[in-house]
């Protein structure tokens, strides 16, 4: 649940950034800089906390069911783009003045790092229901978006800061999404394992009298 709060924060915090660049695109803006570094960090520090939080309480065993599935012991997801959130809303908020100008980098690598995250947690998220395959395009749409951004800026400033919050926008909806679907498929599946598991239960005690 906890993992599920930290994923709806995180995307929460992109629509907000998101929206922030589409109604303020001019990356000149020094305030819109400061918000958006803070948000980062805040998200960045939630998802850390999180991991370490999950980490420190999941099970010393991995347990596995008739089918060779992870039951227990699951380790959560190292939070990639926690770390890189945190350390870059840490620098855009205390030197916003510094990097207002190199801010359409800074949201390029933090959409590469959220696609890779996203990719993971499909990855993940494969062991508890099918992913369909219209589930892969948007974090690729996003990752193909970062790159192009890191490899040949667009210009004018005004006009990458209106894409890139579209594309911060996509990336708030698409986790919050993937999020809600992980949980569901996730709660569903260990629903189905718990209730195997009783009628297995119930057919030993049936045998053995």
């Amino acid at each position: 649940m906890k993992i599920l709060q930290s994923s709806v924060f995180r995307a929460l915090c992109a629509i907000i950034v998101g929206m922030l660049l589409i109604k303020f695109p001019d990356n000149t803006v020094k305030g819109i800089t400061v918000a958006i570094g803070v948000l980062f960090l805040v998200s960045g520090l939630i998802s850390c906390v999180t991991y370490y939080w999950s980490k420190r309480h999941v099970s010393e065993y991995k347990i596995y069911d008739a089918e060779g599935r992870l039951v227990a012991g699951d380790q959560p997801t190292f939070p990639i783009v926690g770390i890189g959130s945190t350390i870059l809303g840490l620098i855009l908020a205390l030197t916003p003045t510094a990097f207002v100008s190199i801010l359409m980098y800074v949201i390029g690598v933090i959409l590469i790092l959220g696609a890779v995250n996203q990719y993971m947690g499909l990855l993940s998220g494969r062991r508890y229901g099918r992913v369909s395959f219209a589930y892969w395009i948007m974090p690729t749409v996003i990752l193909l978006t970062g790159l192009y951004v890191m490899l040949k800026p667009m210009a004018p400033l005004e006009m990458a800061m209106l894409i890139l919050g579209w594309c911060t926008l996509l990336y708030g909806v698409v986790e919050l999404i993937n999020a809600l679907k992980l949980y569901r498929d996730k709660k569903s599946w260990l629903q189905t394992q718990q209730e195997s598991q009783s009628q297995l239960d119930t057919f030993e005690e049936i045998k053995e009298e």
